[in-house]
């Protein structure tokens, strides 16, 4: 990537082949470590062989923090009108309205709204040629308040068992938060619907091991501070962070791809997925999670399984 300077806080870069102009590259978004937007935009092009392949062909929300992470902040769905032509856009009607989505495929696009401080990327479960089809499902764990980060390493270590015994495989990653994430890969053949039944049928398997630590319960209030299992994900529309996105907190945290044996010996120091750290974690480990949209999964015998006993099935 050319950087062309123009003035103080302003520069073009060349990328491939198109002249992006970028603004407030010295724009302070990370206080705390000072990392500037330039920086961001400069872990997007380095990130870029790994994170594109987790946003091409998917439509995407980006929480925007034009002022730095302690400023404000909003979602951003819509394409906005000032976009260069050679942004691509995909639409998808609501209820309400048509949404114009932007689609980032390409280094050039990530540059673009990186320049528009689009801190975090959340795309579509589902490609936008099979929109009702996810290829992946996503068990989200949420510690609260009597919980932690522990207790999601080991109910993750304890999930996984429980898919391995059906022999499916999973991935986890950090959310970059508090939380672990973990993905299934998916023959794109199933509705949302199927997906989220598959989802709590192996929630409910953790709830029901693991009582006093986590719940599926819906309303905070009722949590008892215990980790909740949001397989609720897993709904037409909702998103969820990208595996190499950068989150709104002050050490600039990052999603992070972990192996399984990370995960079960609880060897996950989270102060080491940051965006100044998981460059040389790639270089070195290389990308963990491309399985969760490479392979494919048929998930049917479960699915049958949960059909023939719906009644008799708790939480049903």
């Amino acid at each position: 990537m050319e950087w062309i300077f123009l003035k103080k806080n302003d520069s073009y870069v060349t990328v491939e082949g198109f002249n992006i102009r970028l603004t407030n590259v010295d724009k302070v978004l990370w206080p705390e470590y000072g990392i500037t937007k330039g920086d961001y935009i400069k872990y997007l092009v380095d990130i870029s062989p790994y994170i594109l392949k987790y946003l091409q062909d998917r439509a995407i929300v980006f929480t925007r923090y034009p002022d730095g992470i302690h400023g404000k902040s909003f979602y951003q769905k819509n394409c906005p009108n000032y976009a260069p032509e050679w942004i691509k856009i995909f639409s998808i009607k609501s209820s309400e309205r048509s949404i114009r989505y932007i689609l980032v495929d390409d280094i050039k696009t990530l540059v673009w709204v990186g320049n528009q401080a689009c801190i975090e990327f959340h795309p579509w479960h589902s490609r936008i040629g099979s929109l009702d089809f996810p290829d992946y499902a996503i068990f989200d764990l949420d510690p609260m308040g009597n919980t932690d980060f522990d207790d999601a390493l080991q109910l993750a270590a304890a999930l996984k068992k429980a898919l391995d015994l059906k022999g499916i495989k999973s991935f986890p990653k950090t959310s970059g938060a508090s939380g672990l994430q973990v993905y299934v890969p998916l023959e794109p053949i199933y509705t949302y619907k199927q997906v989220q039944d598959f989802t709590k049928f192996f929630s409910m398997i953790i709830v029901n091991a693991f009582p006093k630590k986590t719940t599926i319960v819906r309303q905070v209030d009722k949590r008892e501070g215990k980790l909740y299992m949001d397989y609720l994900q897993n709904i037409k529309g909702k998103t969820i962070i990208a595996p190499y996105s950068v989150r709104p907190r002050p050490e600039a945290a990052v999603s992070a791809p972990l192996t399984w044996d990370e995960v079960i010996e609880g060897n996950v120091d989270r102060k080491n997925f940051t965006i100044r750290t998981i460059l040389d974690r790639v270089k070195d480990v290389g990308d963990l999670f491309s399985g969760a949209i490479e392979e494919k999964q048929n998930i049917d015998s479960i699915l049958k399984f949960i059909e023939e006993n719906r009644n008799h099935l708790e939480g049903f």
